[in-house]
């Protein structure tokens, strides 16, 4: 008789990472570098002021309890965004437009799988790199995976379209603000420098991520069994049987998205908005589009109520997600695993520390899954370790980026990754399976990638 192990769910293994991050608090020192303020107001600390404290913060075991209310406070602008964008999305569906444009996609994509994979993931890869977006995917995770789901496909296809698009667009990014440019001021490098080695990396990283996800699609259209996520309920998706004709509300309520998704472009990159102008925005989309629709208005409230409810679950694991960091910061411990990570990379060759300078990057985005944070954090140590060690300013910029963005596909602290997967009903363990091939794949690349920059002196 086989026994067959059972992953718990999602939010135990986020209980069980914030027991771990509560127990090292307690095993390490507390410890902290000097602070100094940018030009732009932000805090970076100063290299080579790294100080055990004295006194010992201990935390106490309910610690992890009351983590939990303050982390969904902290990520409220998150959570907020998504549970309207669930609201807005069931608005949308019962319109029936979204069903009429998938019917439509059904005929036109139908023998191209490679091709609708290859321009979704390019889309997703784009907007990332340039404009930072990632949050904002969560919106249009339901038509991905109804259109997977009429393709034949699984919501694991989905979701790899989606997150594997998002993730290399970030690790490759040429001016993602968020991550490259302000890391590069950090570093003291003129912003959108070393362009040209960023633009040539990106297109073997995104033909690798597509390799992996085209030749799993190919897979479970040719023999759906082989499907990661045939045993898992919440990830299926019924495909209607058929799809209603386009009418011209139909158009008229795609255009008012079509219209959104320009304002929202729009907004990131000349109106500086972000979640909160965002969430107003598909508000003003699910109010237009009932409009259009002549949907009643009692009957549109309940939708929207009813598509808002179904991201509970999604919410709970953004605040736990956030939950793990918020104790490790209490714990005052971060600054002394960024430290203890980094010494030792001075006493080995440029190449090997470059690599090295990709490991601790990685392994620092499970600890600050925020892009900008993880820079504020570790470039002001890394940018002039590299000057003694023989790594360019630019190169641990690039290593940076590298950790950063890849490991987004895969750390359960990121809060987007944690969205995504929870809209669409994938469990953590399953897209782990799925995605962790082609990290290794991916960090492969990234450490070829980055001894060929050393070896060139990129600047």
């Amino acid at each position: 008789m086989t026994m067959r192990l059972r992953v718990p769910h999602t939010l135990v293994l986020m209980f069980a990472m914030m027991l771990l991050a509560l127990v090292m608090t307690w095993v390490l020192p507390a410890g902290s570098f000097a602070q100094e303020l940018t030009d732009t107001g932000r805090s970076v600390i100063v290299p080579g002021t790294f100080t055990v404290l004295e006194q010992q913060p201990r935390l106490p075991p309910w610690s992890v309890l009351t983590a939990v209310p303050r982390a969904m406070a902290d990520a409220q602008a998150v959570i907020f965004f998504v549970f309207i964008v669930g609201g807005v999305m069931a608005v949308l569906q019962s319109t029936g437009a979204i069903n009429a444009l998938i019917g439509g996609m059904l005929q036109r994509f139908r023998a191209h799988i490679g091709t609708l994979i290859f321009a979704a993931m390019f889309m997703f890869g784009v907007f990332s790199a340039s404009f930072g977006m990632a949050a904002e995917y969560i919106a249009f995770v339901g038509v991905l995976t109804a259109l997977c789901a009429a393709l034949k496909l699984d919501t694991m296809t989905a979701m790899g379209m989606m997150i594997v698009g998002y993730g290399i667009g970030y690790g490759v990014a040429p001016f993602n603000p968020f991550t490259v440019i302000v890391a590069q001021d950090i570093a003291g490098l003129a912003p959108g420098s070393g362009l040209w080695l960023r633009l040539v990396i990106a297109v073997p990283m995104f033909l690798i991520g597509f390799h992996h996800v085209l030749r799993y699609a190919r897979r479970v259209a040719a023999d759906p069994s082989a499907s990661l996520l045939a045993d898992v309920e919440s990830a299926q998706v019924a495909a209607p049987e058929a799809y209603p004709e386009m009418t011209g509300r139909h158009r008229l309520v795609l255009l008012a998205a079509v219209l959104t998704l320009g304002a929202l472009v729009w907004g990131i990159v000349a109106g500086g908005w972000y979640l909160t102008e965002l969430a107003a925005l598909f508000m003003a989309l699910g109010i237009v589009s009932a409009a259009i629709a002549r949907l009643d208005l009692t009957t549109t409230a309940n939708t929207f109520i009813a598509g808002a409810a179904a991201m509970t679950g999604t919410a709970l694991l953004i605040g736990f997600a956030r939950s793990i960091a918020l104790i490790l910061e209490d714990g005052v411990v971060l600054h002394t695993i960024v430290n203890a990570m980094a010494s030792p990379l001075s006493l080995v060759p440029a190449e090997v520390s470059a690599v090295g300078m990709l490991a601790i990057q990685s392994i620092l985005n499970l600890f600050i899954p925020s892009g900008s944070g993880q820079a504020f954090a570790t470039m002001p140590i890394m940018a002039p370790l590299g000057d003694l060690v023989g790594v360019s300013r630019q190169v641990a910029v690039l290593a940076f980026q590298f950790g950063d963005g890849f490991t987004n596909m895969i750390v359960p602290t990121n809060a987007v990754l944690m969205g995504i997967l929870g809209v669409a009903g994938v469990p953590y363990a399953h897209w782990f399976r799925f995605v962790m091939p082609l990290i290794l794949k991916l960090f492969a690349a990234a450490a070829i990638a980055l001894v060929f920059a050393v070896w060139i002196g990129y600047e």
